[in-house]
């Protein structure tokens, strides 16, 4: 079944250094933009991570220190990157916990102000695992009958992350062909930030959800203890975060 889109839909994957979003840095990236129309447009960057490159993650997807010391920067391209995503929804593989929050954090460290708000997010691991319960090479052999050749490479599992959610599709007449309702499937909570620290609540404010005021309002508990802000703003928590935070204290100020 091909995508019902409004909107380009880019289907992303990244290779990293680790699972750190914090501290961690890409080292390869594919985009895959699906038009409204069915055409397809990939593009697929190694990327300098500005630090040596982990035994452990190079086992993983076998890119080493050699492969990128002449590769650019990702502040080099993010301007490029930004562009291409420019207008479009969003999607992956565990995209909503990692590829996302790591893309995001990237972004702000190279000062574009990439609005992930702004987007739909869908989550094609989420719809297997809620529709199967299991990873991408199972879930490509499951719908799409074939072997993942390639695993772990991002044009690889770019690539297999479509048709996987295309034959998901085709799969399950219970899911709607339609981004929003793909978007909010494939998503576990209503987070704020990607990191999950601050979420919605059922009345649509944010809420901590971590710590000693995990369930209180962000603002009730910045009004009363005004130095939690600045605790957060130098402890070690997502750039993205501390962005959402920002917001909400500026917000504040201002009524």
């Amino acid at each position: 079944m091909e995508l019902n889109i409004k909107n380009p839909l880019v289907f992303i994957d990244l290779e990293t250094t680790g699972i750190n979003v914090v501290k961690d840095r890409i080292v390869e990236i594919a985009a895959l933009k699906v038009m409204p129309n069915g055409t397809q447009e990939i593009k697929c960057k190694r990327i300098n991570p500005t630090f040596p490159i982990p035994p452990e993650a190079t086992a993983v997807h076998g890119i080493t220190d050699e492969d990128v010391k002449s590769e650019p920067t990702f502040k080099e391209v993010a301007k490029s990157l930004a562009q291409f995503m420019e207008g479009c929804d969003l999607a992956g593989f565990n995209s909503n916990r990692f590829d996302f929050p790591l893309l995001a954090e990237e972004f702000l460290r190279a000062d574009v102000d990439f609005d992930f708000r702004k987007r739909k997010f869908i989550d094609v691991q989420t719809i297997f695992h809620k529709m199967e319960k299991r990873t991408l090479e199972a879930a490509y052999k499951f719908y799409c009958d074939k072997d993942l050749v390639g695993a772990h490479t991002a044009k690889a599992d770019t690539i297999a992350t479509y048709e996987v959610l295309k034959s998901q599709l085709d799969r399950y007449p219970e899911l709607q062909n339609d981004v929003n309702f793909l978007a909010e499937f494939s998503t576990h909570k209503q987070n704020a930030d990607f990191a999950g620290r601050i979420v919605f609540d059922d009345q649509g404010v944010e809420i901590f959800n971590f710590g000693k005021h995990k369930g209180k309002s962000v603002e009730r508990v910045l009004s009363k203890e005004p130095s939690y802000y600045a605790w957060m703003m130098k402890g070690d928590f997502p750039l993205y975060t501390k962005k959402v935070l920002t917001g909400i204290y500026l917000r504040m100020r201002s009524k």
